[in-house]
């Protein structure tokens, strides 16, 4: 139990900015197998990310309007995780829209600076982000909406971790090596748990539909992933990530009965 306890605070310590008092940190120490161990608590940290982003809609929406509250909710799962996965749909656009080879790919996907494409990517997808959602709150209300933004969190991060259970890390080195190692059987499904789970609670049927969709996002992005460099790398995570959670909210805003 306590093992468990230090691999899910590393998660939350290397998935998000959220600070940790110096003595538990000391506490829970450091081992390389912790943060491959870790891997597994990804979309239950998610979970958390989403709650704080749902407090804070919910709290803004009594003194400003929804949309108004909905960006702030927003900026709150932005400030948590520090932009993390943001940062990596940026660096794969640039990559992959700049990059012919798979080592020029990697190269481009490597620099700090985010170039034209990174930049409109991160735009265009905090706009849809932020109009889907007031359209599902619109639509269905505000505790619908809070829900699914909750639900949006936990299971986009658990799709993107299932790459670490079937695809090949490509980089010799890297920040997320030590994450991406292969996942087992168990802590594959642990992950998966932490994200279908809350999408049953928004609906069955809204779950069985968004599991569909992100299946085949999935294989579609690890097809594209393979063919253009060989595997994954930790922007690619992001990535999917951020494109499993607009692929969640574009489901949530065209569903018309719950």
């Amino acid at each position: 139990m306590a093992d468990e306890l230090r691999y899910f605070l590393t998660a939350v310590g290397y998935f998000t900015r959220v600070p940790m008092p110096q003595r538990l940190a000391v506490w829970v120490g450091f081992a390389p197998h912790y943060l491959n161990a870790a891997a597994r608590y990804f979309p239950a940290v998610g979970l958390m990310v989403g709650v704080a982003g749902a407090l804070v809609t919910g709290i803004a929406w009594q003194l400003w309007s929804p949309s108004v509250a909905i960006v702030l909710g927003m900026a709150a799962t932005l400030l948590l995780t520090g932009a993390f996965h943001e940062d990596g749909l940026a660096d794969c656009v640039d990559a992959f829209g700049g990059g012919y080879r798979p080592e020029d790919v990697l190269t481009i996907m490597h620099d700090s600076r985010v170039g034209a494409f990174g930049a409109i990517a991160i735009v265009v997808a905090l706009l849809l982000k932020w109009q889907l959602l007031v359209s599902v709150g619109e639509v269905h209300g505000g505790m619908m909406l809070l829900a699914v933004l909750v639900a949006g969190h936990g299971a986009s991060r658990a799709m993107a971790i299932t790459f670490l259970a079937t695809h090949d890390y490509v980089r010799h080195e890297g920040k997320a090596k030590p994450v991406a190692q292969r996942l087992e059987t168990r802590s594959l499904v642990f992950a998966l748990a932490c994200g279908v789970l809350p999408l049953l609670w928004v609906s069955p049927w809204f779950a069985i539909v968004t599991v569909l969709v992100l299946a085949g996002l999935r294989a579609a992005l690890g097809a594209y992933f393979v063919r253009r460099i060989g595997g994954y790398t930790g922007d690619c995570l992001g990535m999917a990530q951020q494109l499993a959670e607009l692929s969640i909210y574009l489901v949530a805003a065209a569903w018309k009965f719950y």
